[in-house]
């Protein structure tokens, strides 16, 4: 069995420390990551939002003992290109989000599989997506 692959937007990743409704769902996601069942991958804003938050909340150790643990269970961290860039820029003005926002789903356009995202406000209209929360 191959893993499912999956792009994650940083709204996921917080709820993996940040306990909160769709906490226990997204933290479903690093067990399968665990498992095989699954390869998570990332914008490469994605380690920005997510240790931001950590970092107000729990301070500058532990923002950084939470990315080593995320990096240590194999979440992938996409680069980006022009391509990519310009997809990010398109998806921003057709879903009037963020680029931040839209960073995730032009990835997930990329690779051809879904997005997981608890931001339905940014992410309820991407074709596809799977919404925790």
């Amino acid at each position: 069995m191959s893993a499912e692959v999956l792009v994650l937007d940083a709204s996921v990743g917080v709820k993996w420390f940040k306990d909160e409704a769709g906490s226990d769902r997204a933290r479903e996601l690093i067990a399968r990551m665990g498992k095989g069942a699954a390869q998570l991958v990332v914008p490469a804003v994605f380690p920005f939002e997510v240790l931001d938050v950590a970092r107000r909340l729990f301070g500058l150790t532990d923002a950084k003992r939470v990315w080593d643990e995320l990096s240590a269970a194999g979440l992938l961290v996409a680069g980006s290109d022009e391509a990519l860039l310009a997809d990010t820029l398109s998806i921003a003005g057709s879903l009037g989000c963020t680029l931040y926002d839209a960073a995730a789903p032009a990835l997930a356009a990329r690779l051809g599989c879904p997005l997981m995202s608890a931001d339905k406000r940014a992410h309820g209209r991407v074709e596809g997506v799977r919404l925790i929360g």
